[in-house]
């Protein structure tokens, strides 16, 4: 390691063995998704820099897709607590699925390494809706349910549709599809009424004239949409955005944790690192590992109470 943050150096005057020989061997990090998704690239990009900050080591990339995450998480989580087995924190498998079941990990399970990009979401109003900013929006799903097309149901923009409306005390009707491309064709035809999209999608569209942005789901806008409100400043106490970052399985020496917590601030602070990833079009947002065990909790409780209201608590056991 060039650089141990406070932290890792309070841990290593307890456990100096355990992180003397550390790391030893590969470190693998496990992604729960096929190769060549945006997950996938980003984990690459961050096990490039690990090797970069923490000094002899080598990062694979695993990847084990299948069950929308969960199987790879569960692979990550259920490792041997050493160092040498990491997984790739995504927020559908780690925060819902296990609202959803089927899952053998619950987030009690993961040990929080830190976060190093979000995801941006903004609901847009489709092709032909009856409404074109938040104000009229909110106006209209007060006696019509707002169809709103999604990814697939129990997926993140479905539930971040539906914890919306849940805080706003407005009706929608989530309209699942395949896939992100077949809800925004509909979309686009005018065959639903709204969708939660990227900020890059959100903007190609508008800009297009196939797409207007309703409202950002963060606390503050965002420099992408400086005309476009959050739902916050509307007086709607909601924000959203899906997550990367690295977790661990429990029970891992506090000398190693604390090192690789700090290996990823200095990851997510780099700017090479930060370079690449926003050129691939990721927001890189560092949070320290109570940060982010405090987002993933929150986000798992707003989660938890949508999907039992829609009576899905389970409904893969």
């Amino acid at each position: 390691m060039k650089k141990i943050s406070t932290l890792a150096a309070a841990a290593v005057a307890f456990a100096t063995p355990a992180l003397a020989d550390y790391p030893e061997r590969p470190i693998q990090i496990i992604v729960p998704y096929s190769a060549g998704g945006s997950t996938d690239l980003s984990i690459r990009l961050v096990a490039e820099s690990l090797e970069k900050h923490m000094d002899g080591a080598t990062v694979v990339v695993r990847n084990q897709p299948g069950g929308g995450g969960t199987i790879g998480t569960s692979a990550a989580l259920h490792g041997r607590p050493d160092g040498y087995v990491l997984g790739a924190a995504a927020q559908g498998p780690l925060g819902l699925a296990p609202h959803l079941g089927g899952t053998d990990y619950t987030l009690a399970d993961a040990d929080f390494i830190g976060l190093f990009a979000r995801s941006l979401q903004v609901l847009v109003a489709c092709a032909d809706a009856p409404f074109s900013d938040f104000d009229t929006m909110i106006s209209y799903a007060q006696t019509t349910p707002v169809q709103v097309g999604n990814s697939g149901a129990g997926g993140a923009n479905h539930i971040s549709a539906e914890a919306f409306a849940k805080a706003a005390d407005i009706q929608v009707e989530s309209i699942p599809y395949p896939g992100s491309a077949d809800a925004r064709t509909a979309c686009v035809g005018g065959h639903i009424d709204a969708m939660v999209a990227s900020p890059a999608e959100a903007l190609a569209a508008s800009q297009a004239g196939q797409m207007t942005p309703i409202f950002v789901m963060e606390d503050a806008r965002i420099d992408l949409f400086p005309d476009v409100p959050t739902a916050v400043e509307k007086g709607v106490d909601f924000t959203w955005s899906s997550w990367k970052g690295l977790i661990a399985p429990k029970g891992i020496d506090a000398a190693i944790l604390a090192s690789l917590r700090s290996a990823v601030e200095q990851v997510a602070t780099d700017p090479e690192f930060v370079k690449k990833m926003t050129d691939m079009g990721e927001l890189v947002t560092y949070e320290d590992a109570d940060t982010f065990a405090q987002r993933a909790a929150h986000d798992s409780e707003t989660a938890a109470g949508t999907i039992e209201d829609l009576g899905m608590t389970g409904m893969n056991n």
